[in-house]
């Protein structure tokens, strides 16, 4: 059984500012045009994390295709992720931190995570909640935490500041 620890983003923060540099570049350089975000509790100051860095690759519906098979000769596929026809998930759990790739359709359904980034960077009384959360499951269970981050997260949907945030198809 997975348990899960939390440690402040600021030990991790030369590391994963670093490691999202590299990891930047490497994906610029196989899907030009990709707009390659770090996202996640690594991207946001002062915020509890895992320690691992969440990266969201966007991409335009007829890149992606092209853009699984490249993130392929680099990542292993997150089999316990959602497959669809504009999502994708990798993963290189041997990294130092750990990655974790989140491959979108620009506009698609679950083209989001940089909104989650940005309403928490914007608001923190929201991250403050979040933190709060984590807090709530040091030690526990991997599978409880994520059943309650979904929720906050769909609650975070529903505010104004996330509805506000227009993607790149929406402008």
């Amino acid at each position: 059984m997975e348990r899960v620890n939390f440690h402040n983003q600021t030990i991790f923060k030369r590391d994963a500012e670093k490691t999202f540099s590299s990891q930047k570049e490497l994906i610029q350089d196989l899907i030009p045009n990709a707009d390659v975000q770090h996202v996640g509790s690594t991207a946001i100051p002062n915020s509890l994390t895992k320690g691992d860095i969440d990266i969201q690759i966007r991409v335009s519906k007829v890149q992606f295709t092209q853009a699984v098979e490249a993130l392929s000769t680099l990542y292993e596929s997150n089999e316990g992720s959602v497959k669809t026809n504009e999502f994708r998930a990798f993963k290189d759990d041997a990294n130092t931190p750990p990655l974790g790739i989140q491959l979108t359709v620009k506009g698609s359904e679950l083209d989001f995570f940089w909104k989650f980034r940005d309403v928490l960077l914007q608001n923190d009384r929201y991250r403050i909640e979040y933190d709060e959360l984590k807090r709530s499951f040091e030690g526990l269970e991997m599978e409880a935490y994520r059943e309650a981050k979904d929720l906050f997260f769909s609650k975070i949907m529903r505010t104004p500041e996330f509805k506000q945030l227009k993607t790149d198809i929406d402008k």
